[in-house]
């Protein structure tokens, strides 16, 4: 069948049953056979609209459809429906934390840089000044607490290896793609298995951050760059290609991508976004893909 929708549950909280998809597949044109990926976790009903399909109206439908429950969904062509290009956030989506705000902790600031960096997300400041006036504070702070941050502080958002790993275990090319910096970008793009990173530079004079981060700043246009580019390079169609992220300097990456998902985003983001995932983790995003629980690399 042309289209697809995929039901995902998050995996500790497992919700779907056959009178639940049953329920959903009356709401779909030409529904089929309902498909499980994971029992109770995740299931496909494939479906056949007629003619021009509007699938984010489907989407939003199916979301009042499903009221309180803990279920997020997608709605797409099964044309290319796996994904040969994955381009990714960190702060809160890769990882739970903010790096910056997890800096600005050890000159004692976290509460005044956190509530910045949420009205950044938010879309209410730029965000490329806001990254100065936040580098500003950290002057003077040993660049060697970096390594204690990712050690003691940064937790990876689970299913984000999972998803990194199975996808490039499929032939996709993976990039994590930050308005943060690659002191941290380095190493936890290569724990969780990423091709390729790329983020800001904070300058660092004699052990200590000079407060300034290296010119242009890599933001909301460096990301959606990012995925222009390396779509031409891979010789790939926007459908062939998966962003995800929570902030408003992913939302034009999100927008150019053929699966643009908001993860555990804020709401402007949220309702902006063609694809969300507001109650499972980052293995959401491979069942969106089709993938079954037996197929991810663990």
């Amino acid at each position: 069948m042309s289209h697809v929708l995929t039901l995902v549950s998050s995996p500790n909280r497992p919700v779907l049953d056959a009178t639940l998809l049953s329920e959903i597949s009356a709401h779909l044109p030409s529904p089929g056979e309902p498909v499980w990926l994971a029992e109770g976790v995740a299931a496909d009903i494939p479906f056949a609209p007629m003619g021009a399909t509007d699938n984010r109206r489907i989407a939003d439908t199916l979301r009042l459809e499903l009221g309180d429950l803990p279920v997020d969904l997608f709605v797409q062509a099964s044309a290319h429906r796996r994904k040969r290009l994955f381009l990714a956030d960190m702060d809160s989506t890769m990882i739970g934390q903010e790096c910056i705000d997890e800096l600005a902790d050890f000159v004692g600031k976290k509460a005044e840089v956190a509530a910045i960096t949420e009205r950044t997300m938010r879309g209410e400041l730029q965000f490329e000044t806001s990254l100065r006036a936040r580098v500003a504070l950290l002057e003077g702070l040993s660049a060697d607490v970096v390594s204690t941050v990712i050690s003691e502080r940064i937790k990876l958002t689970p299913g984000g290896t999972q998803l990194v790993r199975t996808m490039r275990a499929n032939g996709a090319y993976t990039a994590l793609v930050s308005g943060g910096f690659t002191l941290f970008t380095g190493p936890i793009a290569a724990t969780i298995g990423f091709d390729e990173n790329r983020a800001n530079t904070l300058l660092v004079d004699n052990g200590k951050f000079t407060g300034r981060v290296t010119e242009p700043i890599l933001g909301r246009e460096a990301k959606f760059e990012s995925l222009v580019e390396l779509r031409a390079k891979l010789g790939l169609v926007r459908e062939e290609t998966m962003a995800v992220g929570d902030g408003a300097n992913d939302l034009s990456m999100i927008g150019e991508a053929g699966l643009g998902v908001a993860f555990h985003a804020k709401p402007a983001v949220a309702a902006a976004a063609g694809a969300r995932v507001d109650h499972g983790d980052l293995s959401a995003l491979l069942y969106a893909q089709g993938y079954r629980r037996d197929q991810f690399v663990d």
